[in-house]
């Protein structure tokens, strides 16, 4: 493709609303352009990207077996109401009405349309197993769209879907998806790691997140630099103290004024005292009712944990009403002192103090009042700092047992670069942002079961089918691999996702032996199949040399002073290495050097 064929608008300076680097190279190298929040057009460099990242995507998933389907991105409501995840997406999922007035969703996943299509087409054990997959757009309606592509509201997703007869074809699948996601990542050169997951909103039991380490991430991950520990912050544990209770004499509880002190900093700061000497209460809707969850004032609540342990579809920090009804106080000012009654009896609450396992809440915990659950970083506290559920008002010297009793303790905080490794129980966690590149799950029967997908099985009793999902986000390849490989100049592409192969600069087209020695060598190489990108404009090489750079395409070839030697100059974008080589010997020697890189 010569330059002056193609659209390639290119420019100097960042976007004013590009965080990244990723959003910022992006838009200068003219491979994107933003049409509204979170949603972008990709220009013809970036459209070859793309084509380049579905390819790879596409040649794995078929090599493991799956087969390609595309289906509608706008789905009646009903598929989604039978599994209940209509609600559950809450306003993330777009919602569109018809000119009949019926209502109609943009698909933001695929789980309850394929399994309504299996459903209808697959009746046999021996039509099972088999995998579809698609490459399809998906929207989003995300409150915060940022870092360009990798948070956007519009996005394309490769997600495969796999329906089996038992576990054990599942997790011949499963195995199958995962070995594929490593040689597609592997194949675009992208650092990753692969860690437990948790599945969220789509259910089911296992589950592994790919993820490209990078600070433009949204997504955190725990790993350990004393053993091969990785996780997702919602599955890294943390064990409950040995000697939780401190059992000394406690001081009197005492009702202090702290006025506009409503948050941890302001309060320490205003009452000289720790965050650690403090206990956050934190009221939470779920699915049976609204709890109060309690943590230590330096930590953070883990919502995902906290919904796991109740065992709720909905897990939410509570809306201003919702809290002044509960505690009868403001937002900021929430406590545990008088949320439910002290009770008399201790057999419960004392074995829940010390750690023995206890059961979960039923509807008794909430009939005596809001269900307080503390996590494990309060029981070791004595003479603590609370909300009084008063305007402006906290309190000193709370005690659990004496001040208020616990229903439950668990593990509901957000792990800490200071806590122990839970693989091998040593300091040493580290917890840094990343990009998610791809998520796989053991979804189980669980969209089975809402969607009545069945099969007969060799005895002729009908089965719910057990099921896997798989997905890729295509874009944020292309994002992960910028944040990952880049420099003061620009993008650093690797071979397999370069827009072009090589480019091919000419510092001065009017001169005729430059010309034409630029057109052999862009000829020869184009019709060996070897993709390159001519500079033919008209000017200054400063320009062309920066944009070379910008763009990041593997190999750069420069064709003027050295013509005199009958020689032309490369230039490796990645390493910065330079070399001159013969003109008659250009094209063969570029193509023996791509090859042998491959």
């Amino acid at each position: 493709m010569k330059w002056t064929n193609s659209f390639i608008p290119t420019v100097k300076e960042d976007p004013a609303d590009a965080e990244s680097i990723s959003h910022k190279l992006m838009m200068r190298s003219g491979l994107i352009r933003k049409l509204a929040a979170g949603t972008y057009n990709y220009l013809p460099l970036g459209m070859r990207i793309l084509n380049k990242a579905i390819n790879i995507v596409r040649q794995e998933m078929d090599r493991a077996g799956a087969l390609e389907v595309l289906l509608p991105a706008l789905h009646p409501p009903e598929p989604w109401e039978q599994t209940g995840r209509l609600k559950d997406f809450g306003d993330t999922i777009f919602r569109i009405t018809d000119r009949t007035g019926k209502l109609n969703v943009l698909g933001p996943t695929h789980e309850e349309i394929i399994t309504s299509l299996v459903a209808n087409e697959v009746s046999s054990y021996r039509q099972l197993p088999v995998t579809l997959y698609q490459i399809q757009t998906k929207f989003r309606d995300e409150l915060r769209p940022r870092f360009g592509i990798i948070r956007s509201k519009e996005f394309l997703m490769m997600d495969a879907y796999s329906f089996h007869t038992d576990q054990a074809s599942l997790d011949q699948s499963y195995k199958k998806m995962y070995e594929a996601y490593c040689r597609i990542f592997d194949r675009c050169k992208l650092p990753y790691k692969i860690i437990e997951a948790d599945p969220g909103l789509m259910g089911g039991s296992g589950s592994h997140e790919f993820i490209c380490p990078s600070p433009a991430g949204e997504d955190l991950f725990v790993t350990c630099t004393k053993c091969s520990y990785c996780s997702n912050p919602n599955l890294a544990t943390i064990q409950p103290p040995k000697s939780p209770f401190n059992k000394g004499e406690f001081k009197a509880l005492k009702e202090v004024a702290t006025p506009g002190k409503s948050t941890i900093e302001a309060l320490a700061a205003f009452l000289n005292a720790k965050p650690s000497q403090m206990v956050k209460t934190m009221i939470c809707n779920t699915s049976k009712g609204p709890v109060a969850a309690l943590v230590r004032g330096d930590y953070e609540l883990n919502l995902s944990k906290l919904a796991k342990l109740l065992n709720s579809a909905v897990m939410e920090l509570a809306d201003e009403k919702t809290i002044a009804k509960v505690t009868g106080g403001p937002v900021g000012f929430s406590g545990p002192v008088g949320l439910n009654p002290v009770r008399s009896e201790h057999g419960q609450a004392n074995n829940i103090i010390t750690g023995s396992k206890t059961s979960a809440l039923d509807a008794s915990n909430w009939a005596r009042g809001i269900p307080i659950i503390a996590d494990y970083s309060v029981l070791g506290l004595v003479d603590f700092i609370t909300g009084a559920n008063k305007m402006d008002t906290h309190l000193l010297n709370t005690n659990i047992n004496r001040d208020f009793k616990i229903d439950q303790t668990a593990d509901i905080r957000m792990i800490t670069d200071k806590d122990d490794c839970p693989g091998c129980g040593k300091p040493g966690l580290k917890i840094l942002n990343g990009i998610e590149l791809g998520h796989i799950f053991k979804l189980g029967t669980k969209y089975s079961k809402a969607l009545n997908a069945q099969f007969l099985d060799e005895k002729g009793a009908r089965a719910p089918m057990i099921m896997g999902c798989y997905g890729i986000g295509i874009n944020r390849i292309i994002a992960a691999a910028i944040e990952n490989s880049f420099d003061a100049n620009g993008i650093i592409w690797a071979d397999a996702l370069a827009p072009y192969q090589v480019l091919i600069i000419s510092i001065n087209t009017s001169d005729k032996e430059i010309f034409q020695a630029s057109q052999d060598i862009y000829e020869g190489l184009t019709s060996r199949g070897i993709e390159a990108l001519w500079d033919d404009r008209e000017v200054s090489p400063g320009i062309k040399f920066k944009d070379a750079d910008l763009l990041g395409i593997p190999l750069i070839v420069t064709i003027g002073k050295g013509l005199k030697d009958k020689k032309v100059d490369l230039k490796y974008r990645a390493s910065g290495v330079k070399e001159s080589v013969d003109l008659s010997n250009a094209v063969k020697h570029i193509i023996g050097t791509m090859t042998k890189n491959q």
